[in-house]
């Protein structure tokens, strides 16, 4: 059961429309994103390189410019150290590239997920100070590395930290800092930067350009429009909000990375079959990004690194095949772990329960949050994915809106060798002995009630299927790129009687429906949802005859009433309009 709600948000419509030169569905959509000014819908519709804000406007810019300026000049060693997730591979790939061309002795190091766990650790700097490192700079990690900064400075080491984390907040002393040389992040509470939601890469890439005033140097802006590419990949595989600069970044990665000549990047896009043409946020998060997060999870991080770096062709196919295949090895583990959780879930005492802690002990560490991710979407309920890890059990969490993960997680701190994350996410270690406890715990204690548990369907217009033509579709992808943030506008259309439904493909990958409303308009409508759950609802509804006359393709007495976004459907030379159907009733 979901819960369908029509926004209703209030405007000057007709207003909008004159000054904005938008129709009426765009600027409802604008609306109900929070968009009720003409100037800055202007802006959200046009988003330009040109309206990035100036780096020196965060803390500490000009300083670690000079600083790292003056090492440049003198030939001091400068380590980066980045982390093992694809915001952390491209951040420390944006800084290498940058600092190897303004000529600095620069090298790097990225943690192993497994053995290291998430950024810089004492090993590292160890390893820095026996090599004679002067210089490390961090990126998407370190503004939490207290005691290993201090540790680092201890040994005569100059340390700059970029991260876009959140601090460490101490209730006796407010906020924890390094003690480094200079930190770059926005969330720093005295930083006046604009906006403070970029991911690490973006932060790295704001040093890029800043540090590039400081140097004469040829082909500077097409150097960092080529580092905007893979920012933009960083910024969707970190699930950033894309608005903003984040959107701009997006927007022009997309468009640039058309253009890229990294050998590497190339190769990847080629074994994914991807259409540099058609080329989309979608293709960012879930096709790109995830090869890249496999190397990290499977094997090292370093290969995803080896594959930006690649310079032939032939190393660059044969890297791109590797992270392709670890990620198909990382999507078959996903999917049997993911059974095995549901699986779990069904057939125990869980349904019940309003948070899932699930115990799969011989999954791999590395893909419990995606499985968590997944068990969430399933069952709406905040789920936390546990597995064995060594000396202790190891966890990642996704949370519903209505649950804040980290605040609650707090709440059983005695619990955990160690917990952190944020309001939708979370990572934690225990001892074995203390699952079944924290289970109970977070159920016992939970404010969340059974209407919190009904996923709800936001509507952003009612639109007849009289009004979709080429022109609006065309009209709606100014929206793009959609993604966190930014969601696809979702339609309705009520009391549609079903012409014909056929079921897509040898492993029934989706349905296909011709639909009329009661207008007599009729048009193509593809569900890729779960087929069989499809059939089973309209059994459980109408009964088993309505079913099979619906399979059979007979006339049905019932009516479909869905959510969907249109699309232009391309395919050998032909044209047609299509919805795509999310939900239905």
């Amino acid at each position: 059961m979901e819960n369908w709600v029509i926004k209703n948000k209030k405007a000057d419509f007709h207003q909008l429309m004159q000054q904005c030169g938008i129709s009426e569905v765009l600027a409802r959509c604008l609306v109900n994103k929070g968009y009720t000014d003409s100037e800055k819908i202007t802006a959200f519709l046009n988003p330009k390189k040109e309206n990035l804000y100036d780096p020196f406007l965060m803390k500490d810019m000009r300083k670690a410019c000079d600083i790292l300026t003056e090492k440049i000049h003198n030939h001091k060693c400068i380590r980066i150290i980045g982390d093992y997730d694809v915001d952390g591979v491209v951040a420390t790939y944006v800084l290498y590239q940058t600092l190897t061309k303004l000529g600095a002795e620069v090298d790097y190091d990225i943690p192993d997920r497994i053995k290291d766990g998430y950024g810089i650790n004492a090993a590292m700097v160890g390893a820095a100070i026996e090599d004679e490192v002067d210089t490390i700079l961090t990126c998407d990690n370190g503004i939490a590395a207290i005691e290993q900064i201090a540790y680092a400075k201890d040994n005569g080491m100059t340390v700059i930290v970029t991260d876009h984390h959140d601090l460490v907040h101490n209730e006796d002393s407010g906020y924890l800092l390094p003690l480094a040389d200079a930190i770059i992040n926005p969330k720093q509470p005295d930083c006046t930067y604009p906006y403070p939601g970029l991911c690490g890469a973006a932060i790295a890439f704001k040093l890029s350009m800043a540090l590039m005033t400081y140097f004469d140097v040829a082909d500077k802006e097409a150097f960092l429009d080529e580092l905007i590419t893979y920012v933009a990949i960083a910024t969707v595989c970190d699930v950033m909000d894309l608005v903003d600069e984040n959107r701009i970044i997006v927007k022009s990665g997309l468009n640039l990375i058309k253009n890229t000549e990294n050998k590497g990047l190339l190769a990847l896009m080629d074994a994914c079959g991807i259409d540099k043409e058609q080329l989309s946020a979608f293709h960012l998060g879930f096709v790109i990004g995830p090869c890249l997060n496999a190397s990290g999870r499977l094997d090292t991080a370093k290969k995803g690194m080896d594959l930006l770096l690649a310079c032939t062709k032939e190393e660059a196919v044969e890297l791109a095949g590797e992270v392709r295949m670890l990620n198909d090895v990382r999507k078959e583990m996903t999917a049997e772990y993911t059974e095995k959780a549901i699986k779990m879930i069904n057939e125990s005492d869980m349904m019940k329960d309003k948070v899932l802690v699930v115990y799969l002990p011989d999954c791999h560490e590395s893909i419990a949050g995606i499985i968590a991710g997944r068990v969430r979407e399933r069952f709406n309920r905040p789920t936390i994915i546990l597995t064995d890890a060594k000396e202790c059990v190891k966890g990642s969490g996704r949370s519903i809106e209505q649950y804040n993960m980290v605040e609650e997680l707090s709440k059983c701190r005695d619990l955990f060798l160690k917990m952190g994350g944020h309001p939708m996410a979370a990572g934690l270690s225990l001892l074995p002995e203390n699952i079944d406890i924290l289970r109970r715990a977070l159920n016992e204690n939970t404010n969340l009630t059974e209407e919190m548990l009904i996923p709800k369907v936001s509507i952003d217009v009612h639109l007849p299927l009289g009004y979709i033509n080429e022109s609006l579709i065309q009209e709606l992808q100014r929206l793009e790129p959609f993604g966190k943030g930014n969601e696809k506008p979702v339609f309705a259309e009520k009391d549609l009687r079903i012409k014909s439904a056929f079921v897509m493909g040898k492993n029934a990958c989706g349905l296909r429906f011709r639909l009329e409303n009661q207008y007599g308009k009729e048009m193509e409508a593809i569900y890729f949802g779960d087929v069989n759950e499809f059939f089973s609802y309209i059994c459980n509804t109408y009964g088993r005859e309505e079913e099979e006359r619906l399979k059979t393709g007979r006339g049905v007495n019932f009516k479909l009433t869905i959510t969907y976004y249109p699309r232009i459907n391309e395919y050998n030379g032909f044209r047609n309009l299509q919805l795509i159907i999310q939900n239905y009733r």
